[in-house]
């Protein structure tokens, strides 16, 4: 959510006239708010040094995690309130009185402890001045920290601003994306991508589901990082799970917000979204809209030795490229969530959307085998991507008002992906200085994926606050159909290409997922809680591959295995109030499937120098997931420390190596040809340590600083012995309240170097800048961003093995300004939201 801004014009400092305008101005927001639950809170106000009773204070109770207002209670002319029928979880309690200074307070109410007693809290005496007006300001946290999980607030998050869902977990402790925009944390890219807690493929890229950096920034809301789940979700994903939360709007009356970015160098991107709440309904469109230019250079540079003749000889290659992209993405997004009788919802929604990727590089081959002299060659290739995507989704859920807790959900949904990309590759001799044109050639790949996906969750609370026990089925069914064709172009006719059979397949897939699982949570006492699960889950992968006479690629694949997952979780309060100092020791066994891209034996070529092949062989890994947390909050600041480490088996790892087929069929001057594919290898176990704070050093400066530091090993297998190195992430986000209206953001990242099965991925780094100013009583924002502000951000990886030595450079068009307007619609004004974050309002120094 937005900062706000309140304004109250009264004429002196009685109670009951402040206490009667501030709870007129919140009841719209009480009314919205669903506070049924177990739990409550009591405690009573007294003033610092005489100990005489706070009356007529006003209470505010915040979620932790959004800042969302939940209930506001009154002191009496004892001092003392109480807030009942809470829901449990994290909150944060805010007392205002215009006579004293703000007080806050964290705390967490829990199965084991749902209710809470806070007696004699302080106030301290604010200065005595003569009152205007009164402005209750505030702004939420970037990141909320919690013990096994991340909150990333994205509409606060300046520095994602024109960006996608890739810059936005750039700003994550420990994660990091690289140039294909795939994702890793903690050394792991074997992540499950959420989106609304539902699948959104098969993640990080992988064919079946949406790339991060196709999903705009301004479609989310919050980014939920879980980095050792319970038995509750997927057993995919041993490197932890990441579920995007898009905006939503559930207000009376049409409320949104529309939005319009423009970038440096041909760049375009615009949100509209609506909804509106007549009754029992609440409907809702969006639409979300990119037009994106980025420029892109790279060099590669690689040494082989080859047995081409009857003397093994070394063959040194250069490519060195330019090249521009564009990507264009139109999605749109209608839905409706009705209030049925008897504590029932039911929400519908269906989202078309269009994706085009525009790719076209010129490169500058070069190639000399032994002392012969450097052969050269210009070449070109062209992509042209085209995807039509439809997501659908319906969500139910049930409510028992005798028994609070109780819970039945259920969702049924699916997306259908129809793609093509058309990949076009074309060589120019240069004898003298003239450019004669070589037949080119294209591959053409085609893919429609479906996935659809059911399941059915049960919440059932335990008597007299002793715990839950939850239960749950889920069943999912992705399948892929495409095909493979290559084709060649003759010297008449360069822009025509004709099929070669030969080298021409057509390819099945289909994956089937029927899972259960049941978690039991208990307290032990007073200040222990426990929570053990077990999650079976059984897979049934089939494939086949057909044409191309001749070659070897054609078989079919069939995988089946059923596995069991257990978790296990362990809390500690070490603090007398709950939430304040809290110790957490976690399991969890998970699994990676590879997916059917990574499993079928097909060549994609990359470029005209190298391919990917999958390895139909190829098994899943499993990993044991162990962690031990421990989270501080000394008065604003919140202090996280994790200690983990992870076992993982039959790990997968990429592998380049020479193809000296495609090599000598290539030619002479055509250059090395490497094939990239997949194996698994043996165990591995990473170990490592994060910190984290996020503190207010002033009124108008807060700073959320995160740094990890973790062991990373390689397995070898029968290559040799394994390799390990330590790898170090650093981030640092500054956010400074100039003014009321004006927000300034200032961050940065650096990632040490990593491991890669055959070498490493040297290090990076880079800083943004952004600024927001809001205008019109907060009905509109300008925000102007930087990202990349010295253009640091670059990607280095090397490859050394017996066989092969390789250098690869690619430096995208990363630092880009961009300007953005948003006009806020109705209730969606910023100014209704509490936020709980310290304030300034009077610039520097407060």
């Amino acid at each position: 959510m937005k900062p706000f801004t309140i304004a109250l014009t009264l004429s002196h400092f009685g109670h009951s006239l402040r206490g009667l305008a501030l709870a007129s101005l919140l009841l719209p927001l009480g009314a919205a708010a669903q506070t049924t639950g177990p739990g409550s809170v009591s405690g009573s106000l007294v003033e610092e040094g005489t100990s005489q009773p706070v009356p007529f204070s006003d209470v505010l109770l915040l979620r932790a995690a959004d800042s969302t207002f939940v209930a506001v209670a009154q002191t009496s002319e004892q001092g003392t309130f109480k807030a009942a029928s809470l829901p449990l979880g994290t909150y944060l309690l805010r007392v205002q009185d215009l006579n004293y200074k703000p007080l806050r307070r964290r705390f967490t109410l829990t199965e084991a402890a749902p209710a809470l007693q806070l007696p004699g809290l302080k106030m301290s005496a604010a200065t005595a001045t003569k009152l205007g007006e009164v402005l209750v300001t505030g702004t939420k946290a970037t990141v909320v920290e919690e013990l096994g999980k991340r909150v990333i607030n994205v509409e606060k998050d300046l520095g994602s601003v024109g960006g996608t869902a890739a810059n936005v977990l750039q700003n994550v402790p420990s994660v990091s994306v690289d140039v294909n925009g795939t994702v890793s944390m903690r050394g792991s890219s074997n992540l499950t991508i959420l989106i609304d807690g539902k699948p959104a493929g098969t993640g990080n890229g992988g064919a079946g589901g949406p790339r991060l950096d196709q999903i705009p920034a301004s479609r989310i809301a919050q980014v939920e990082v879980i980095t050792n789940p319970s038995a509750k979700y997927d057993a995919s994903g041993g490197g932890g799970v990441i579920n995007l939360i898009t905006k939503k709007e559930a207000k009376n009356g049409t409320n949104g917000t529309a939005t319009l970015l423009v970038g440096t160098r041909d760049k375009y991107s615009g949100n509209l979204s609506l909804s509106r709440k007549v009754g029992k309904a609440t409907w809702s469109a969006s639409y979300n809209g990119r037009d994106v230019t980025f420029g892109s250079r790279g060099r590669s540079e690689q040494t082989a030795l080859l047995s081409l003749g009857e003397q093994p000889q070394t063959v040194r290659t250069t490519q060195a490229g330019t090249g521009r992209e564009t990507h264009r993405n139109h999605s749109v997004e209608v839905g409706v969530q009705l209030e049925l009788p008897k504590d029932q919802s039911l929400s519908l929604s269906v989202s078309p959307g269009t994706e085009q990727n525009l790719e076209g590089e010129g490169q500058d081959l070069t190639q000399q085998t032994g002392s012969a002299p450097v052969q050269r060659v210009r070449g070109q290739q062209d992509l042209d991507v085209k995807v039509n995507i439809l997501e659908y989704s319906s969500d139910y859920r049930r409510t028992w008002a005798a028994h609070k807790g109780r819970e039945l959900t259920a969702n049924l949904g699916g997306v259908r992906i129809d793609a093509t990309a058309p990949v076009v590759q074309r060589q120019y001799a240069e004898p003298g200085s003239v450019q004669v044109p070589q037949p080119g050639a294209r591959q053409l790949l085609a893919v429609v994926a479906d996935i659809q996906y059911g399941k059915v969750d049960y919440t059932h609370p335990f008597a007299e606050g002793k715990g839950r026990l939850e239960v749950g089925a889920k069943f999912e069914r992705q399948a892929n159909k495409g095909s493979n064709k290559f084709g060649y172009a003759s010297e008449s006719r360069p822009d025509e290409f004709q099929d070669d059979p030969t080298r021409s397949l057509t390819y099945t897939s289909e994956q089937l997922v029927p899972a259960a699982y049941v978690t039991v949570q208990r307290p032990l006492g007073a200040k222990w809680s426990t929570q053990v699960g077990l999650r079976s889950e059984y897979t049934r992968m089939s494939g086949t591959v057909e044409g191309g006479v001749g070659i070897t690629q054609r078989g079919s694949l069939n995988q089946d295995y059923l596995n069991f997952f257990p978790s296990a979780n362990i809390s500690r309060e070490l603090g007398q109030e709950p939430g304040q100092n809290r110790l957490q020791l976690s399991y969890a066994r998970r699994l990676n499937r590879p997916n059917f891209m990574q499993q079928l034996p097909l060549d994609i070529y990359q470029d005209p120098r190298s391919y990917r092949r999958g390895n139909a062989r190829l098994q899943a890994e499993f990993s044991h997931n162990v962690e031990l947390g421990h989270q501080m909050n000394l008065g604003q600041a919140t202090i996280t420390s994790t200690v983990f480490t992870r076992i993982t088996t039959n790990s997968i790892q990429r592998l380049r190596y020479v193809d000296t087929v495609a090599t000598r069929l290539a030619g002479p001057g055509a250059g090395l040809v490497t094939a990239e594919t997949y194996l698994n290898f043996g165990t591995t176990t990473n170990i490592g340590a994060e910190f984290s704070l996020n503190q207010p050093l002033t009124k108008w400066w807060r700073l959320n600083a995160s740094t990890s530091i973790y062991r990373a090993q390689i397995a070898a297998n029968s290559f040799g012995n394994n390799r390990q190195t330590l790898v170090g992430t650093v981030r640092l986000n500054n956010s400074f309240t100039i003014r009321r209206t004006l927000d300034i953001q200032l961050s940065g990242n650096l990632r040490s170097a990593s491991l890669t099965a055959q070498g490493r991925q040297l290090a990076q780094g880079q800083m943004d800048l952004a600024l927001r100013q809001r205008l019109f009583s907060d009905r509109a924002a300008l925000t102007l961003r930087v990202s990349d502000l010295f253009n640091t951000l670059e990607y280095r990886s090397e490859i050394e093995t017996d066989a092969l030595r390789s250098y690869r450079y690619a430096k995208d068009e990363t630092r880009v300004g961009w300007l953005g307007f948003t006009w806020y619609v109705g209730a969606s004004k910023p100014g209704k939201k509490i936020e709980a974050a310290p304030q300034g309002g009077g610039g520097f120094g407060g």
